[in-house]
């Protein structure tokens, strides 16, 4: 696993925030804020680039390329997996990294210089630069895997729904490894902008750390961040094969779609339940063997109200039993990278036992009345956690996740 978050730029900083409540969310200092009305949010802090690539690549890429090459490099290690791989492995391992926005960022500055220069002044690279498909191929690049390659877009399930996916591939061998999960670097004026134009963002300016707070009360909108969560999925007969340390078990995932809105969820909360229960039934598990949920939580009024719902829906009367929190209390929403980096905090928790806290928890909700963990880590044995990813579009994704057990199964 590999992991570039608000909180530090490895899987070991991001878990150490996570279980000690630490906030990413800061003033904005990629661009001058002082005249939006959100003016927060969870950046990225001293990513150099040039420790992995020269000056003149980087200038062709935009900030998810950047975040998804560094990341990268630290999954590749952690997997046990050489850099570049060898030449007889290229071509079983695959990519699939998805993004929800790409390479805004690239297409924005080449856009201001097309518009202001003319053609003739264009860069060569601008178009190519600001595809979204560029994270997966600059970390195929990388690694130099030529196996299967593919870019999810799917809002803020894209990170969800480039795991699963990813581990289907394998199911159906047409890969033995994939590198997969998902990036997000559109911390920009026009992101912030458009969601302040949406009403979708916090404006608690004045205390940032404070500022997401899931399921909370008062809850006054998301926190826009940039990050990238990788993680190496293989057939457990090739992990086995090459002593791998196995952190977990991707047991299933499944996707929906709401048909409602551009924007809102489906206030009957119909979507996520479909995407839960076919989750569960990919998995070839029963709802009561769910331990813990990783909520969607965005600190929205309407996601977390919405969620909550669909959660009792599904699971009656044992979704009061059932410990839920939502990472993004601390690092705010990544979007594309929120569903990867949200299975890797599941898996750490699965194997340290011991939840992370849903933070800034302080003044209950009469329709967000489930167990949220509030504000302390908690100890706990989770043989299986779900992870929730609810898109713009109606985007619907779950991911089901389970402890290792030394080749005996879940």
């Amino acid at each position: 696993m590999g992991a570039i978050t608000p909180l530090g730029h490895s899987v070991d900083e991001y878990w150490d925030g996570l279980i000690h409540g630490r906030s990413g969310i800061a003033k904005i200092t990629r661009f001058d804020a002082s005249d939006f009305p959100t003016q927060i949010a969870g950046e990225v802090k001293d990513l150099d680039i040039t420790k992995w690539i020269s000056v003149k690549e980087a200038r062709r890429m935009g900030r998810a390329s950047h975040l998804a090459i560094a990341t990268a490099y630290e999954t590749l290690k952690d997997a046990g997996l050489q850099l570049p791989l060898p030449e007889a492995e290229q071509e079983e391992v695959g990519v699939l990294i998805g993004t929800a926005m790409g390479n805004f960022d690239k297409a924005d500055d080449e856009l201001q210089i097309f518009r202001k220069k003319g053609w003739r002044l264009s860069s060569p690279f601008g178009i190519t630069g600001a595809l979204p498909n560029m994270p997966a191929h600059h970390v195929s690049m990388l690694t130099q895997a030529k196996g299967p390659i593919s870019t999810v877009v799917n809002a803020c399930a894209t990170g969800t729904h480039a795991v699963g996916e990813a581990a289907d591939y394998i199911r159906r061998g047409a890969a033995r490894i994939m590198i997969c999960g998902g990036v997000e670097g559109m911390i920009c004026d026009y992101g912030i902008g458009g969601f302040s134009v949406m009403r979708a963002l916090s404006t608690r300016n004045a205390d940032p750390e404070h500022a997401s707070r899931p399921f909370d009360k008062d809850r006054d909108g998301f926190i826009i961040s940039e990050g990238c969560g990788l993680l190496v999925l293989e057939s457990l007969e090739s992990a086995r094969a090459r002593h791998a340390r196995i952190y977990a078990e991707i047991l299933g995932h499944a996707s929906s779609s709401d048909a409602y809105h551009v924007a809102a969820p489906d206030p009957t909360g119909s979507g996520a339940v479909r995407a839960m229960k076919w989750a569960i039934r990919d998995a070839l598990i029963e709802p009561n063997e769910v331990d813990y949920i990783n909520a969607h939580g965005t600190s929205t009024p309407i996601n977390d109200a919405v969620e909550t719902m669909a959660i009792k829906k599904y699971f009656g009367e044992q979704a009061y039993n059932i410990a839920i929190s939502s990472t993004k209390s601390m690092i705010g929403h990544c979007m594309g990278a929120a569903g990867s980096l949200e299975a890797i905090a599941c898996t750490k928790m699965i194997q340290h036992g011991l939840i992370h806290p849903t933070m800034n928890y302080e003044t209950p909700d009469p329709e967000c009345d489930l167990d949220y963990v509030p504000n302390s880590p908690r100890p706990a044995n989770i043989r299986i956690a779900m992870s929730n990813s609810f898109g713009l579009g109606g985007n619907n994704a779950c991911l089901v996740i389970g402890k290792y057990f030394n080749g005996t199964g879940h």
